[in-house]
């Protein structure tokens, strides 16, 4: 068995996962969290990189106590479209801007005056949200740290370029940019060049699977490893990982990837960049061999981790044992709502907007959770629905995989309003594509199809049935749409 370290940043914390894998084998255990606690500065919401970066050391450090000195490679994936801009002498020109930031406000006007909304997405495939790496750029424009700029890395790259001294740009991550022809899978240089975006800034792109360097002398001592470690390119957008951890074994599936963000659609061939498409807010990112990640981003449990940090920390089990008991679809709000994109006073702006949708307004903790959890599964069914219907791709069974794995009651309300099966699992998701891709480089598994049959062999899972029909969920999505 090879051992792989996968360092897998999420928006609240990070972690540097083992993973062992064998012929028929494959085994994780987590060897270092840490905390990634935004800062809010006097020029707006930046993410502490470099704390993330020293967490990062302190993960390869335990990661080789944990393989006894015998680490194989790593690899990195992190959320998407942010990055850190670098000088001439590859220094970082400061913390990169977290995506939450309202810098981006009012953006998308000024780029659709010049290409318009239609043609940008049939250029680029990716949906509207306004912390799109495109959207940032042209709100960077006129800032003295992108005059003096001469690299744009996105964060995982970011750190895998400290690490080794490499650079790149990889590319399921750079397809959420929305500088990216899913199509050509290539920069969509038309688009760039009219919006004034020098593509110059981006390293070369790469793919997961290619060599990423070796970690560096310096590096080495830090975390006090011997060498050579090498670091390989992976699926570093989490998504593009999660996805690749999906244990179908069948074609006709759906995901629903689970964690701050629930992103759930397709795995396509072939991007769908239809008007419709754009108008149902479907977003067209690149996964592995040439899949297209075909999905729509809802809020996620987001909703909950900002309501439970309002409320003090309390215990979540018992949040959830009260939601349980709660009738359901009693208030939905649309967990898509851009409403809810900023951090603070959650469970106050939930309340507001089931009493501006004349719903009976949810005021016990145990009711904003329910209310909360009714919503996602509303958006999760409306997202599987909406992306059968514009694809032309059915599906006989949902998989869930991230964080939500945990939330037994979510992922049965998720079944109930989709009409499905709903196989949760693994929780892990990203890491283990993380951890897959680097085996798959060094000839220890095959094609994507042969990772998802190891994953489904060696992972636990659980199977929720539907329970009753759905028409009561058609009916609180007719709420919703007549707001």
């Amino acid at each position: 068995m090879k051992a792989y370290a996968a360092v897998d940043l999420g928006a609240s914390s990070g972690r540097v996962m083992v993973g062992r894998v064998g012929p028929d084998s494959l085994e994780l255990a987590e060897a270092h969290r840490f905390p990634n606690r935004p800062v809010r500065t006097p020029e707006g919401l930046r993410w502490d990189i470099l704390a993330l970066y020293a967490g990062v050391l302190d993960g390869l450090r335990a990661a080789d106590a944990v393989t006894g000195g015998r680490l194989d490679s790593v690899g990195i994936d992190s959320w998407a479209v942010d990055y850190g801009l670098l000088d001439a002498d590859g220094a970082l020109l400061g913390n990169p801007v977290h995506y939450r930031d309202a810098r981006t406000e009012g953006v998308a006007e000024k780029v659709w005056a010049t290409v318009p909304v239609g043609e940008l997405y049939s250029s680029t495939g990716l949906q509207y949200a306004p912390f799109n790496t495109l959207y940032q750029l042209t709100a960077a424009r006129d800032s003295a740290q992108l005059a003096y700029a001469a690299r744009l890395l996105l964060v995982p790259d970011l750190l895998s370029y400290w690490l080794t001294g490499e650079q790149g740009t990889e590319l399921t991550n750079a397809s959420t940019t929305q500088l990216i022809d899913p199509r050509t899978r290539d920069w969509a240089y038309d688009i760039a060049s009219r919006l004034g975006v020098d593509l110059g800034l981006f390293a070369p792109l790469r793919q997961p699977g290619d060599p990423a360097g070796v970690l560096r002398a310096e590096v080495l001592e830090e975390a006090g490893l011997s060498g050579p470690v090498p670091v390989t390119v992976v699926g570093s957008h989490d998504t593009a990982s999660a996805v690749a951890a999906v244990p179908a074994v069948e074609e006709r599936f759906a995901y629903i990837c689970t964690g701050t963000w629930s992103l759930a659609g397709l795995e396509l061939d072939a991007p769908v960049l239809s008007e419709a498409s754009r108008a149902a807010n479907f977003t067209n990112e690149l996964g592995l061999d040439g899949t297209v990640r075909y999905l729509r981003n809802i809020m996620g449990l987001w909703l909950l981790q900002e309501c439970v940090r309002a409320w003090g920390e309390p215990e979540l089990g018992e949040l959830l044992r009260g939601a349980a008991r709660v009738p359901a679809l009693r208030s939905v709000v649309d967990a898509g709502d851009a409403a809810f994109l900023a951090p603070g006073r959650m469970p106050e702006r939930i309340a507001d907007a089931c009493r501006g949708s004349g719903q009976p307004v949810p005021e016990s903790r145990a009711e904003i959770t329910r209310c909360i959890l009714d919503s996602l599964a509303l958006a999760h069914r409306r997202a599987v629905c909406d992306a059968q219907e514009l694809a032309g791709h059915g599906v006989d069974v949902v998989h869930i995989v991230g964080g939500g794995t945990r939330n037994a009651l979510l992922c049965q309300l998720t079944a109930d309003a989709c009409g499905l099966p709903v196989v949760a699992g693994p929780t892990e998701a990203a890491a283990l594509g993380n951890v897959l891709v680097q085996a798959r480089a060094h000839g220890l598994v095959g094609d994507l199809a042969g990772m998802r049959g190891l994953l489904a062999r060696t992972q636990p899972s659980t199977r929720y049935e539907p329970q009753g029909d759905t028409a009561r969920w058609r009916a609180a999505e007719a709420r919703l749409a007549a707001r």
